[in-house]
C-alpha cells in the first residue's frame, strides 16, 4: 500500500516529472533495504548527460560528414518521438527510471545533436554559447537554492506550475496549427515580442531547476526508495535539456536579427 501512495498523482510542482508524494515517504515505508541518497542521483545524472552527450556527438558528425539536414532528420524524429515514450513510461511508472531514464537519455541525444549541428550550421559558435548558458544557468541556481536566496515556497510552485502548464498548453496548439498551415507567430518571432516570449520562457524553465533541486533533496532526506535517484536525475534531465533548447531558440532569434 505504501508503496502505491508513493505513487500517487503529481503534487503541486513546477516540473510535472516530479511527484511530491514519491518524496514525503520515510524509508520504513517502502520494501527497499536502500534509501534514496543525494550522491546517488548526482551521479546518475551524470551518467545521464553522458549518456546524452555520445548520441548528440554522433548524430552531429553524422550531419557534418554530409552537410545534409537530411542525413540526421530520421534521427531527430526518432529521438523525439522515442524520448517523448520514454519519458511518458518513466513518468507513470517511476519504479522503470533505472532502465528507462538512460534510454531517454541516450534518444534525447540524437535530437539535440541534429537539431544543433543544423542551427550550428548556420550560426557558428551557437552551441556552445548554448551549452555554456546553460550549465551556467543550473550552477547559478543551484547556489542560490542553497544559499537561501531562492526558496520554493507554496506560492512559488503554484506559479511556476501555472506558468510551465501555460506554456505546454500554448506550443500544444501551435503544433495543432500547424498542421493548418498556420501558426502563433510571436513563438518563432525575432522581433521585440518574440524574443521577450523567449526571455520569459527560458526563466520559467531555469526555474523549475529550483524545484527539481528541492524534490531531489527531500527525497534524500525523508530516505525515499533507491529508485528515486534514477527518477530524480531524469526529471532534471527533462528540464535540462528544455532549458537548453528554449536557450538555443533564444539565441538564433538574437542572431537571426544580425
Amino acid at each position: 500500500m505504501a508503496r502505491h501512495r508513493a505513487l500517487e498523482m503529481f503534487g503541486r510542482s513546477g516540473n510535472p516529472t516530479l511527484r511530491s508524494k514519491a518524496f514525503t515517504q520515510s524509508s520504513s515505508d517502502f520494501s527497499t533495504s536502500e534509501p534514496m541518497t543525494l550522491s546517488g542521483t548526482v551521479n546518475k545524472t551524470g551518467l545521464y548527460l553522458l549518456l546524452c552527450f555520445i548520441t548528440a556527438a554522433w548524430t552531429w558528425n553524422q550531419f557534418y560528414a554530409t552537410g545534409d539536414p537530411a542525413s540526421v532528420y530520421v534521427y531527430v524524429i526518432v529521438g523525439i518521438v522515442g524520448g517523448l515514450i520514454a519519458a511518458l513510461v518513466t513518468i507513470f511508472k517511476p519504479t522503470t527510471a533505472a532502465i528507462s531514464a538512460p534510454i531517454y537519455a541516450l534518444l534525447e541525444g540524437f535530437a539535440i545533436g541534429g537539431v544543433s549541428a543544423v542551427v550550428e550550421a548556420s550560426y557558428p559558435g551557437i552551441v556552445i554559447q548554448a551549452v555554456g548558458l546553460t550549465f551556467g544557468t543550473l550552477a547559478a541556481l543551484l547556489m542560490a537554492y542553497k544559499t537561501g536566496l531562492i526558496k520554493p515556497t507554496e506560492n512559488f510552485r503554484l506559479m511556476l506550475f501555472a506558468a510551465t502548464g501555460g506554456i505546454l498548453l500554448l506550443y500544444v496548439v501551435n503544433i495543432i496549427m500547424r498542421f493548418f498551415g498556420t501558426e502563433i507567430g510571436f513563438i518563432h518571432s525575432n522581433g521585440l515580442m518574440g524574443i521577450g516570449f523567449s526571455l520569459v520562457v527560458v526563466a520559467i524553465a531555469a526555474l523549475n531547476l529550483v524545484l527539481d533541486f528541492d524534490f531531489i533533496e527531500q527525497g534524500a532526506e525523508h530516505g525515499a526508495p533507491k529508485y528515486l535517484e534514477a527518477y530524480g536525475a531524469f526529471s532534471l534531465m527533462v528540464t535540462l535539456i528544455w532549458l537548453y533548447f528554449e536557450i538555443l531558440r533564444l539565441l538564433t532569434k538574437l542572431y537571426s536579427r544580425n
